[in-house]
């Protein structure tokens, strides 16, 4: 025989039975009035330093996270001047390297006789047009050329 059979009062013996249903219904009394009675809640006053501690070191991280702020903000204005300055500098040497090689181009245009100079423009112009008929064509195309075997199964009037 279990202890469930003992709290069931299947027990053979009745004065155990007894003993043990009197042991439970003062267990289930007393826990009754455990949960029942009234508790003081205790504050628990800590020291002081531990609340100014805490907004000290509050407002140390702001202050810290303002200062990095301010500290990159002004890293990266520097580093802007820097680059519009190296930009001028690179666009003032391009524009040197330019005149030096329009000036040299006029020298030596100069010192061609002008059949020569004719010569010059009117296969600069045929090249020029050549190049540009080529760009036309590419740029006119349907479909890239990647695509044009897919193009070709597709009919002309376009009901598929």
């Amino acid at each position: 025989m279990n202890f469930r059979d003992q709290l069931t009062g299947e027990a053979d013996d009745p004065v155990l039975n007894e003993a043990v249903k009197h042991f439970k219904s003062s267990m289930d009394a007393w826990s009754e009035a455990a949960y029942r009675r009234p508790r003081a809640v205790v504050k628990m006053a800590g020291p002081r330093w531990r609340l100014a501690t805490g907004w000290a070191l509050g407002c140390l991280l702001a202050v810290g996270g303002l200062a990095g702020g301010v500290v990159e903000h002004q890293r990266r204005q520097e580093l802007a001047k820097l680059a519009a300055v190296k930009a001028a500098q690179r666009a003032a040497h391009e524009r040197l390297v330019a005149a030096r090689s329009a000036a040299a181009a006029q020298e030596a245009l100069d010192e061609q006789p002008a059949a020569e100079h004719i010569n010059a423009v009117t296969s600069r112009t045929t090249s020029d047009q050549n190049l540009l008929a080529t760009v036309d064509k590419d740029v006119s195309q349907e479909v890239p050329a990647a695509m044009e075997p897919l193009a070709q199964l597709m009919d002309d009037s376009g009901s598929q």
